[in-house]
């Protein structure tokens, strides 16, 4: 069981999100038609809207709202069709919630409208290596910025830890070099994303507590993946129950954002975990005072 200490998450437009004794939830907010889990369920700007905010009534803390489906084989956007989808939803939220927004995109452009319009932290599945000007975009806002692993398009290292270590060393150098402050920064080890088999990303469930050793937060997106379904035997809509699993797993091992679809059962799974947590700070101090 891993200890928590104290983490600050600085994000854009002044706010920050304490890590240090509870998990946050991130939900995802899809705008997008092709999604593998929820395409089309939230593909206008008041529907989008309305699903956010009940996310936020569940539990959430973070808003992660995506235009592009990143299942593989899915369509590519233009920016501006991205924009269009994006950037009324955004605008929307920030007036109607204090919760934080991300955005979901490796575009800069969009990165930049989406800030912009309310956005606090910019969410990258490319890990800042498709398009590296958006390091920049962070840095200049001050936004926060989730740098995910990913194996697709490229070869991975053997071991899955030494290939996280390479390629989020690699994204961290485009991050340092455009200036980004590093208290801005979670990390994300990219469950699914190029972990071709059940055994890959077990294996990097097992060994999560290694990731700590680039002395960052780490964010975890293991939400109704493809895996849990091999483990299961259930479609994408009915894994929320797996999912919860791992967000007690992955909680208890020292990740601090989870990235869902279902808040509510994720958030009652964390609120064991942090317990927990809790309890085993208080058993150590107690034992500590004693000793």
């Amino acid at each position: 069981m891993t200890m928590v200490e104290r983490t600050i998450w600085r994000v854009g437009h002044g706010r920050t999100l304490d890590l240090s004794e509870r998990g946050a939830i991130m939900a995802i907010v899809n705008v997008t038609p092709d999604s593998f889990s929820d395409g089309g369920l939230h593909d206008s700007v008041e529907g989008a809207v309305a699903y956010a905010l009940a996310c936020v009534e569940e539990g959430a803390s973070i808003l992660d709202i995506g235009g592009e489906s990143t299942r593989p084989g899915a369509a590519e956007l233009t920016a501006e069709e991205e924009m269009a989808r994006v950037l009324p939803v955004i605008s929307a939220l920030s007036q109607k919630t204090d919760a934080l927004i991300s955005i979901d995109t490796y575009r800069a452009v969009t990165a930049r409208a989406a800030v912009a319009a309310g956005a606090h932290i910019i969410n990258d599945v490319h890990g800042l290596q498709r398009e590296p000007e958006i390091a920049a975009v962070a840095a200049e806002t001050g936004s926060g910025l989730c740098i995910m692993h990913t194996g697709r398009g490229r070869t991975k290292l053997p071991d899955p830890i030494a290939d996280q270590r390479d390629f989020l060393g690699l994204s961290l150098d485009i991050a340092q070099r455009a200036g980004v402050v590093r208290e801005t920064i979670t990390l994300d080890p990219g469950f699914g994303f190029a972990k071709e088999t059940l055994e890959e990303n077990m294996e990097l469930m097992i060994r999560f507590e290694e990731l700590h050793a680039v002395g960052l937060p780490l964010l975890v997106g293991t939400s109704r993946k493809r895996f849990l379904g091999t483990l299961t035997g259930r479609e994408a809509p009915d894994r929320d129950v797996a999912t919860a699993a791992t967000t007690v797993a992955l909680r208890l091992k020292g990740a601090s954002v989870f990235r869902v679809h279902n808040v509510a059962i994720n958030r009652d799974a964390l609120m064991i975990a942090d317990a927990m947590l809790e309890t085993a700070r208080r058993i150590a101090a107690a034992k500590g005072s004693t000793e």
